[in-house]
């Protein structure tokens, strides 16, 4: 049976003894397991931002592999605890939202919400509830032993971008704000390609008015022009990024010097970006 890898994703920061503590409690039951970080620098209780970064991550770890995301993991009536397979993957997660990413792409193959709780005392669950149930999995574990199969999740509110009855306009909104400063849409490269139909189009956030999607971000230098007399660090622009996401973005940014698309636009999470197609 190959070596079990647990991915941790939380937002518990660099700081705090909570992600050492996590990988403790892990590696005491499971001495053969591989530990991988993707984030401890969530923002705090911020859904919208843990389901990007796992939704961009997760592939790229071998089938099998099984997520813990620790965020807004406090139990309650409305933000119980589930254990999903989707995609041959798992993940140990809050219903909150944050599966709703992925699940609106690829259909779960099962859910369950867990209710181990009766036989666990704890005000710290991602330690004591979902690094158990992760390691239950690692162990070849079902799903049903540790929780009771359901049908739906919660939802992130506009998760999905809104598209007019004329199909003339989207409005999308702020989902991720990046390490540059960078500011990344719930517009995917096939929605916008799907509405578009080939029609031009002006893209609107705070004021800032856009024309055009580059290939990627070195398409706006003008490599004609001699090195030293270009002025392209601190130009804004538009990208589809590596995960297909609408991105608006400040050629070489640097919040400290030229500054960021957050930054120099004023752009927050949720904010609203309008899309409107004219006419040919």
């Amino acid at each position: 049976m190959p070596m079990a890898i647990i991915t941790l994703t939380t937002d518990f920061g660099e700081k705090d003894h909570f992600a050492g503590a996590i990988k403790g409690t892990i590696y005491n039951e499971l001495k053969d397991v591989k530990i991988v970080d993707i984030s401890h620098s969530v923002s705090p209780f911020n859904t919208s931002e843990a389901a990007y970064i796992i939704q961009n991550a997760y592939s790229c770890f071998p089938k099998g592999t099984i997520h813990v995301i620790g965020i807004d993991s406090k139990l309650n009536v409305e933000n119980k605890h589930i254990a999903v397979k989707l995609d041959d993957h798992y993940f140990v997660c809050s219903n909150n939202g944050i599966m709703s990413m992925i699940c609106s792409e690829i259909a779960p193959e099962k859910i369950v919400e867990i209710n181990i709780h009766d036989k666990i005392e704890t005000s710290f669950p991602v330690l004591d509830v979902f690094a158990k149930v992760a390691c239950h999995i690692a162990r070849g574990g079902k799903l049903e032993v540790i929780g009771k199969p359901i049908t739906e999740i919660k939802q992130i509110k506009n998760l999905v971008p809104f598209v007019n009855d004329e199909k003339d306009q989207i409005i999308g909104n702020v989902i991720y704000i990046d390490n540059y400063g960078n500011v990344i849409t719930n517009i995917k490269r096939k929605f916008f390609e799907t509405i578009q139909k080939g029609r031009p189009f002006d893209i609107m956030a705070r004021g800032y008015k856009f024309k055009k999607i580059h290939h990627k971000y070195s398409d706006i230098v003008n490599f004609e022009i001699p090195e030293g007399k270009r002025h392209d660090e601190g130009k804004e622009m538009l990208v589809f990024n590596s995960s297909d996401y609408l991105e608006i973005a400040i050629y070489r940014s640097n919040s400290s010097t030229v500054g960021s698309a957050s930054t120099l636009m004023g752009l927050k999470m949720m904010d609203t970006i309008t899309i409107r197609f004219l006419k040919a």
